[in-house]
């Protein structure tokens, strides 16, 4: 015969197996959702301690949490067929906990594999140029492509989607780097043109004003012995100033025009005659 010790201790026992069955403890990032003999209830249960009915109760937890979630490197050939290996990570959160525990199974793999798909359908669409400068148009793309068929009917949305890495085949690394030396080069020559230009247009400026002042050339000449003279090993040739040389042209033109004609000298034999 059992003591009602025995009894007792029976009974708190099955108290005890009976709330750990009952009892649920659903955390601040979590909602319960809960299926009573197989059908989902509306309402999911909020954080905090919940009870639910033994055996006829089923609780599922679901993380409201943003999820991290990497995508594989998948190969893809854009549309000017360039053939590039390309990965991406994908934000993501449950907004209606009952929709993704219904409706997808497994829907951290269904998000992945649409987001594999995505990424390939987004790069095969693009150049690649706009593939290596303008990411975001890329990332607003994916994110789009990839929130469309997830947040209606699985309760899924994306927040955010990233293109980490864009690997390029070897021949073409090499296409493009010179393709951007080349562009470097021109650049060069451009810029180096284009101060050849500056520069002879204000030497022809100054070159003008040189010729309004004569005594201008003089001073540009002393500044350049000035500036030759600096340096200890050098040999100066101080060039005969022009002006100097047509002053005394026009001193010897002036002389020529004031002087007497000289008579002329007659040969010893002409003079003879003449005499006679």
């Amino acid at each position: 015969m059992s003591t009602p010790a025995t009894t007792a201790l029976i009974i708190g026992i099955g108290v005890v197996i009976l709330l750990s069955m009952s009892l649920r403890l659903v955390q601040q990032y979590q909602r319960g959702i809960v299926f009573r003999f197989g059908r989902v209830l509306d309402q999911a249960r909020q954080p905090g301690l919940r009870v639910i009915i033994p055996i006829a109760d089923r609780m599922v937890k679901v993380t409201m949490q943003t999820v991290v979630m990497p995508v594989p490197a998948q190969g893809a050939i854009t549309r000017d067929n360039v053939t590039l290996t390309v990965d991406a990570v994908v934000y993501y959160r449950v907004v209606d906990p009952i929709r993704a525990l219904v409706n997808v199974r497994d829907y951290p793999n269904a998000i992945l594999q649409v987001a594999q798909t995505s990424l390939r359908s987004v790069i095969g669409r693009a150049d690649l140029d706009v593939v290596l400068s303008d990411r975001e148009r890329i990332n607003a793309e994916l994110k789009a492509v990839i929130d469309a068929p997830t947040e209606k009917p699985w309760g899924l949305l994306v927040e955010r989607v990233e293109v980490k890495d864009v690997a390029l085949p070897d021949s073409m690394k090499r296409s493009m780097s010179r393709q951007a030396e080349a562009e470097r080069e021109r650049r060069a020559r451009v810029i180096a043109a284009d101060g050849e230009f500056q520069a002879s247009q204000r030497l022809a400026d100054a070159a003008r004003a040189m010729a309004a002042t004569p005594g201008a050339y003089q001073l540009r000449l002393l500044q350049t012995v000035v500036d030759v003279a600096a340096e200890k090993n050098s040999t100066l040739v101080m060039p005969f100033p022009v002006e100097l040389l047509r002053f005394f042209d026009k001193l010897t033109g002036t002389a020529a025009a004031t002087a007497e004609p000289a008579p002329p000298v007659l040969h010893p034999d002409l003079e003879r005659l003449a005499a006679h």
